[in-house]
């Protein structure tokens, strides 16, 4: 028997046994992981600045670089984060609906777990612990591949998750760390049909496809993000540029950072300028369409590649569109259902934006950034599906179960 096949089995039983853990146990596991990590956050840093120079020194994009370096302020940020997850309510058992029909059966829907979770991901380390929360917390048991840059990491973040179930007296079946697994394990794992429930990948279109191609299980992708943000005629152009050098500059290398600002032709002479002064102050290249390279030199032209590319570092593309219309064209040509956000103090744009755009967030007057399961309130996100099925946008604890029926009857037959 193979590892990664012998890892699925063991994670199948544990699937059984973790339902029936009550929600006290399963939340204080997810604290005391918080408090491990955090104060083991020197020594999670320095095996992580292993990784960090073994990966520079492979060559390693300085995009994933960026997404791959721990500090002391993230692991207490993420530590914050689990403790969250362990404090909301239990979504196992969790009735959605209840009625008596009018032959006397009496049903509800209830959530349940998905069973095992096969979580595939690049680069950013403390997902292991995200999505270990998120899955222990629904009791799903979860296999856990990171990217083999982060090997040194995900291996030290494994052991503080084990000791804490030593500590509950609970086996670690329920989490396992592929730290060191190949695309051919990858491929094996999401091949197991009848062991795995379901398959995550999140990272690049390479992984997203690889993943895609080999499952034999269901698969909820969190694609690439090419997020957009349109200022409108009716923009208050001071929040614009506000918004969008934040979704821009905040975190560069995130998936729901902007990647393309659309400026209508109305506003564009007053907003082009600023905008490039602003971004360019900042760091960031900006490649614009013919009439905003007219409007603010520095810029450099975009070509068509430019459009549609989720550039994960400081570049911008920037186009100058005729109205809203016009805008969501665009965003249904070179969008990835990902993020979009709309400026305006025109309530009609606002709603004919947020009903036309199908994107898995919608944005009025606010930053790309608040798509993320931590800012929307579900303590951490396992990713942020642009699959539509089952989930749309950031998977949270609701996300990893399924809802089931429950019919109670007294003898009735059909």
């Amino acid at each position: 028997m193979s590892a990664i096949r012998d890892a699925a089995e063991r994670a199948k039983a544990a699937s059984a046994w973790l339902p029936t853990l009550d929600d006290a146990t399963r939340s204080g596991v997810l604290r005391g992981v918080a408090e491990c990590v955090e104060a083991a956050a020197p020594l999670i840093c320095m095996m992580n600045g292993k990784d960090v120079l073994e990966a520079r020194a492979a060559g390693v994009a300085e995009a994933k670089l960026a997404r791959l370096a721990l500090t002391p302020e993230a692991i207490a940020r993420c530590a914050e984060g689990l403790r969250r997850v362990a404090d909301m309510p239990d979504p196992v058992g969790r009735v959605t609906e209840r009625r008596t029909l009018a032959n006397g059966l009496r049903v509800r829907r209830e959530r349940t777990p998905l069973g095992v979770v096969a979580f595939i991901y690049e680069s950013r380390p403390l997902v292991t612990l995200d999505a270990f929360a998120l899955c222990f917390k629904s009791a799903n048991a979860c296999i856990l591949k990171g990217g083999r840059e982060a090997g040194e990491s995900n291996t030290a973040l494994m052991k503080f998750i084990h000791a804490v179930l030593d500590g509950y007296g609970l086996p670690h079946d329920a989490c396992a760390v592929l730290a060191r697994a190949t695309r051919e394990d990858v491929g094996e794992l999401v091949s197991l049909e009848g062991l795995v429930d379901v398959a995550i990948p999140r990272g690049g279109p390479e992984l997203i496809e690889f993943v895609r191609r080999a499952a034999r299980v269901p698969v909820l992708a969190h694609a690439r993000g090419v997020c957009h943000v349109y200022v409108d005629g009716a923009a208050d152009l001071e929040m614009a540029e506000r918004v969008c050098l934040n979704a821009k500059t905040s975190a560069p290398a995130t998936c729901n950072a902007a990647e393309c600002v659309l400026v209508h032709e109305g506003v564009a002479p007053a907003f082009v300028p600023r905008l490039a002064s602003a971004m360019m102050a900042a760091g960031v290249e900006v490649r614009g369409c013919a009439r905003t390279c007219a409007l603010a030199p520095g810029c450099v032209a975009a070509g068509p590649e430019d459009f549609g590319r989720e550039h994960l570092g400081l570049v911008l593309s920037v186009r100058v569109v005729a109205d809203v219309d016009d805008a969501i064209e665009h965003i249904r040509t070179h969008g990835s259902d990902h993020t979009e956000a709309v400026i305006t103090r025109d309530e009609r744009v606002s709603a004919w934006f947020t009903s036309r755009v199908r994107s898995s967030c919608v944005l009025v007057n606010a930053s790309t950034r608040f798509n993320d399961g931590f800012e929307l309130g579900l303590g951490a996100e396992i990713g942020i599906s642009t699959s539509r099925i089952h989930a749309y946008g950031p998977m949270g604890l609701e996300e990893l179960t399924a809802q089931r029926w429950i019919v109670e009857g007294d003898g009735q037959v059909r």
